[in-house]
């Protein structure tokens, strides 16, 4: 059997990838990539000359089968995602669900690094011995019904949100609780919003919502 390297990368900022995950990725048998594209910058970066093969979200449950077949054949194998840590809000729970569920003996090993969540929550100020990570906010459906119960959780909350909806959703949140928004976390424009959701949603509005924003909402006293 053979085994599947589950290895974070940068969300912004190519240095912050560990020794390990080059080493991971240079001696593995293939790469498995939410976009191929976006990590090769990364393969260039390093001089890592790997084969690589797309698999995201709205891969068939054919190349699902394809993988776990490689790994039974005994290939090492590694997966990441566009940015961060695989598993967090993008499709690498669903292949690592099925190689449990045929349980198989195939070792699926972590390699951490990057997380845009962890990273938001680290420098946010508030206590996070409990908190809840929500991902995207609904587009449509369910909406409403999300920040009305993120509005009554009484630990902190953090959640992803782009650029088109970021001013919408702060406009959704409550008005008497602190607020941390993240933008850009480790690259070149970075930012750190701080202060109620309309000082933010203000300060945000007078240079533009551009780049990709974690929300960290503090809970209610």
């Amino acid at each position: 059997m053979g085994i599947l390297y589950v290895v974070a990368t940068p969300i912004g900022n190519m240095e912050d990838i560990s020794n390990r995950a080059l080493r991971i990725m240079s001696e593995a048998d293939l790469i498995l990539c939410e976009d191929t594209r976006q990590t090769q910058k990364l393969l260039n970066r390093y001089e890592i000359k790997k084969p690589s093969l797309s698999y995201h979200q709205h891969s068939k449950l054919k190349k699902v089968e394809d993988i776990i077949k490689m790994l039974e054949d005994g290939k090492v194998l590694v997966l990441v995602s566009d940015a961060g840590t695989p598993g967090i809000s993008d499709p690498g729970n669903f292949l690592i669900s099925k190689i449990v569920e045929g349980q198989k003996d195939i070792q699926i090993i972590p390699i951490p690094g990057p997380s845009a969540l962890v990273t938001a929550a680290s420098i946010s100020g508030f206590l996070m011995d409990r908190f809840s990570f929500l991902g995207f906010p609904p587009v449509k459906k369910k909406r409403n019904k999300f920040f009305e119960e993120v509005a009554e959780l009484k630990h902190p909350v953090i959640f992803y949100e782009s650029p088109y909806r970021i001013m919408k959703t702060l406009a959704e949140l409550p008005e008497d609780r602190d607020i941390v928004v993240c933008r850009e976390l480790t690259k070149k424009f970075e930012t750190i919003y701080r202060g109620t959701a309309g000082k933010v949603a203000e300060l945000i509005g007078k240079s533009g919502p551009k780049g990709e924003f974690v929300v960290v909402l503090n809970g209610k006293k």
